[in-house]
């Protein structure tokens, strides 16, 4: 079935976030030199996957096309998804991580073309990922800012998990987050990929730190839940000043009623 999308809210917001890149001391950087490589493109929001949207309404041969680097999930909310220098993977319940086919589906995921803007490095002591996430947030040259951020590094450990796929009728997030498999590893190498989102599109992404890991070879990996940040660790900053987000024009996202504050069930949910 061929799906057509909404781009209007896209367009708006790029609008905005993009004048601010131009007034908070931004303009210096050497940002990529088209808006195609600095934007955000997301399927769906956070909010509609909460209260389970979870049917896939866009291709993974389509979200390569607007993106290299990112995360999300699939179809019927089986298994967390990491792209990564252009491919994409499915990191199964089981444990077991996959190449996902062109024709696999998402309801939910945000891609961009990853080019380091900032490198920064940890402090001189490891950290846990609550840890991490307060350290790093506070380094930011803005809050305001959405980032594509990326750590590779061996982990002395790294604790993930993925949801098993759903069966209708869907059960909301919460309840299918309770269903998650989780794993831990120790002294793994790989790279943690993901997104900061800033406070304000709360109803649309996962503020803060939202993260997924791929071990290096490609056996391990899933949404995490905690970690251990080597000392001193790089990590690398994409700004992502332009955001397009494509909401699903047919299907259950038409008819749910995303006026509901979800910030709290997200948040409990990511941890």
């Amino acid at each position: 079935m061929n799906y057509k999308f909404f781009l209007g809210i896209g367009v708006a917001v790029a609008i905005v976030i993009a004048g601010a890149a131009v007034y908070t001391g931004f303009a210096h950087l050497n940002l990529a030199d088209s808006a195609e490589h600095d934007t955000l493109y997301q399927v769906s929001t956070i909010s509609a996957l909460m209260q389970g949207v979870y049917d896939g309404t866009v291709t993974v041969a389509e979200l390569k096309k607007h993106g290299d680097f990112g995360i999300g999930t699939f179809d019927r909310l089986d298994g967390e998804m990491i792209v990564l220098d252009g491919q994409v993977w499915q990191a199964k319940a089981d444990g077991t991580v996959v190449p996902a086919a062109d024709d696999q589906t998402t309801p939910f995921a945000t891609v961009t073309c990853f080019s380091p803007d900032i490198r920064q490095a940890t402090p001189d002591h490891a950290m846990n990922l609550s840890e991490f996430a307060t350290a790093m947030a506070a380094q930011l040259p803005s809050q305001n800012m959405i980032y594509a951020v990326e750590i590779h590094g061996t982990f002395p450990s790294v604790t993930v998990r993925a949801i098993p796929g759903q069966e209708k009728p869907y059960p909301n997030m919460t309840v299918a987050a309770a269903g998650e498999k989780v794993h831990t590893y120790a002294n793994v190498t790989g790279t943690v990929v993901g997104f900061y989102t800033p406070v304000f599109i709360q109803d649309l992404n996962t503020v803060g730190y939202h993260l997924h890991f791929l071990s290096d070879d490609h056996t391990m990996g899933g949404h995490i839940l905690d970690m251990t940040v080597p000392a001193n660790s790089s990590v690398e900053y994409d700004i992502t000043p332009y955001y397009t987000v494509a909401l699903p024009t047919s299907g259950a996202f038409t008819g749910t009623n995303l006026t509901a504050n979800m910030s709290g069930a997200v948040a409990a949910v990511e941890q």
